[in-house]
């Protein structure tokens, strides 16, 4: 059985630049998806937005500091107005700081929480009423394994990814009814730069590739069956099971 035609439809990618969220946005360019990108800087964009436009798609670039939530309205009236309709939105951009609760600080606790849950559920807000009107609405979500297992000096990044976790499940819940599907991806440890400084102890030949994260969202998007996925674990090969 072949899988839905993502050709034409229209894809938000936040935290594009790098790591995570330039794989997923190759990916969903090599199915045919005009992307809107977002970085905290336009030009931290240019060599992704060159990599997906030579695949003969779509791709606009857009600046806004998630940390600040009241950015997020101006956002997404900038990107609607550009491409008129939405179909999916990936919630990827993200924050963390290795610290231990003691250590840390008010400010990068703030900080944490407004990048990694304030920005989604805002986002989600939002781009409601674009999502209601697309056939094959479905919002991502990158958690994180710290929403299931705690880890030392992760205090902030743990918090904030468990309160991410939660606004799936009741968006998956509250937004049934529309149509739209919610999934939640939760990995251990990615070979991306953000994870080397948070778990310099760990082999990045042991991480989890951006790569698979990337092929796993193409696989929900494009999965025909009647069944839906919620949440999926995704842990390193030399990590423990089920984290």
């Amino acid at each position: 059985m072949s899988g839905k035609n993502l050709s034409g439809q229209v894809a938000i990618v936040t935290g594009a630049s790098r790591g995570i969220g330039k794989a997923i946005s190759l990916a969903l360019a090599a199915e045919g998806m005009n992307l809107a990108l977002t970085a905290t800087q336009i030009g931290n964009l240019s060599e992704v937005l060159d990599l997906v436009r030579s695949q003969g798609v779509r791709a606009e670039p857009f600046a806004c500091d998630l940390a600040n939530w009241r950015e997020i309205p101006r956002l997404v009236n900038d990107i609607t107005a550009c491409f008129g309709s939405l179909d999916v939105l990936i919630n990827n951009a993200g924050y963390s700081v290795r610290a231990s609760l003691v250590e840390t600080a008010p400010e990068d606790l703030e900080r944490c929480m407004q990048v990694n849950a304030m920005a989604p559920f805002v986002l989600c807000q939002e781009l409601f009423p674009f999502l209601c009107s697309s056939q094959q609405a479905t919002v991502i979500n990158i958690g994180s394994v710290v929403a299931f297992k705690g880890y030392e000096q992760q205090s902030a990044y743990g918090a904030s990814k468990h309160a991410l976790l939660g606004l799936s499940k009741v968006m998956a819940l509250e937004w049934k009814k529309y149509g739209i599907r919610v999934h939640s991806i939760n990995p251990g440890a990615v070979d991306t730069e953000m994870i080397r400084q948070m778990r310099p102890d760990l082999d990045p030949q042991g991480m989890i590739g951006t790569e698979d994260i990337a092929d796993l969202i193409v696989f929900l998007l494009t999965h025909r069956g009647r069944a839906v996925i919620d949440d999926i674990h995704m842990r390193r090969a030399t990590g423990e099971p089920w984290y």
